[in-house]
């Protein structure tokens, strides 16, 4: 075929096209036109079939306006359509403009995303860089680099995620740490937040799967009252300016010495509850220097760098913050909970 003829088979088809559907009188007639006229073997895609017989100069001409009889006849017969269901309403349209409209539902953040956020802003703020790493990781990143000794409880098959290629899951984020150090010289000054999987039983404080903040500061002359400033600057950030912090003697395989972090109760603030037990204070992570025998494996000269380290977890933290009694909340897909971050 010409290009002309098409042309004139494509006026034709909506003259009738259009003479038909003005006709209709039944929403079926409607759909037995549209069928007839738009359907996969109907009369416009007969006519496309003959768009490659035209020479190269003339195809977009006539596709254009066979896209624009597409379009303009599938306006015709949704109109069509709603003119008809509005005669079988009995002259009344189907929607009631008056009705009120409806808002949009709007998303909003999981609070550990939210808690997340913040402490992520938080850290940059004070000049710490963030760092990823794998939650499949090996033995030597997990624990023998961190000075866990392999006689050590949380090596145990009850506690840790084991794979069959002798990896596992990651216990905490502290692995970051070694691979940040043995990929680059002091100084470090890094964070990592990211999940974590350990053989916890379920209850309202445990869940087998959580996430956790790490801090890394490496550097000459870093001492325990620079960390004393970071966490201090951090839970004001985060609990408000009235919070305070203290420190009690603890041990951790990578630390020396080690501390326990509590901070005061943000429900009595610091006066005592049932929350804190009637001691005024909450605790929440651990924190230290770095033991040198972290150094040594990644080769960091422990006489010339010292460094400090913290992390907790931040589920600990968004159930403090938004008075939260059980951890199984943020996994349980609620949106009556949800809805009210």
């Amino acid at each position: 075929m010409t290009v002309e003829v098409l042309q004139n088979e494509l006026a034709r088809l909506e003259r009738e096209a259009t003479g038909a559907i003005t006709q209709a009188q039944d929403a079926a007639v409607v759909q037995t036109l549209r069928n007839q006229w738009l359907g996969r073997k109907g009369r416009l895609a007969s006519l496309l079939k003959a768009l490659p017989e035209l020479p190269p100069e003339e195809r977009p001409t006539f596709g254009k306006r066979a896209n624009y009889l597409k379009e303009t006849l599938s306006s015709l017969l949704d109109t069509k359509l709603k003119e008809l269901s509005t005669q079988a309403a009995g002259g009344v349209s189907p929607i009631d403009l008056t009705l009120p409209g409806r808002s949009p539902w709007l998303g909003r953040k999981h609070p550990v995303t939210l808690v997340m956020d913040q402490t992520r802003d938080i850290f940059l703020g004070m000049s710490f860089s963030t760092a990823l790493g794998p939650e499949i990781e090996t033995e030597f990143n997990n624990f023998e680099a961190l000075n866990t000794p392999a006689d050590h409880p949380a090596r145990d098959e009850q506690d840790t995620f084991y794979l069959e290629d002798g990896r596992l899951l990651r216990t905490h984020t502290s692995p970051v740490q070694i691979r940040t150090m043995l990929a680059q010289r002091p100084p470090v000054r890094i964070i990592c937040i990211g999940r974590c999987y350990r053989r916890d039983a379920v209850d309202a404080s445990h869940f087998p799967i959580f996430h956790q903040v790490e801090g890394l500061y490496v550097d000459e002359g870093v001492n325990f009252r620079d960390l004393i400033g970071t966490l201090e600057l951090y839970f004001r950030r985060m609990f408000g300016a009235e919070t305070r912090i203290r420190l009690m003697p603890h041990f951790f395989p990578f630390t020396e010495p080690s501390a326990e972090v509590h901070v005061t109760c943000v429900i009595c603030r610091g006066r005592g509850c049932r929350t804190c037990k009637e001691t005024g204070w909450l605790e929440i992570g651990g924190c230290g220097m770095v033991d040198p025998e972290v150094f040594k494996a990644v080769r960091y000269n422990s006489e010339r760098y010292t460094g400090f380290a913290f992390g907790w977890g931040i589920e600990r933290i968004a159930m403090i913050k938004y008075g939260i009694e059980d951890i199984r909340l943020f996994y349980e897909n609620d949106l009556r909970f949800l809805e009210q971050f």
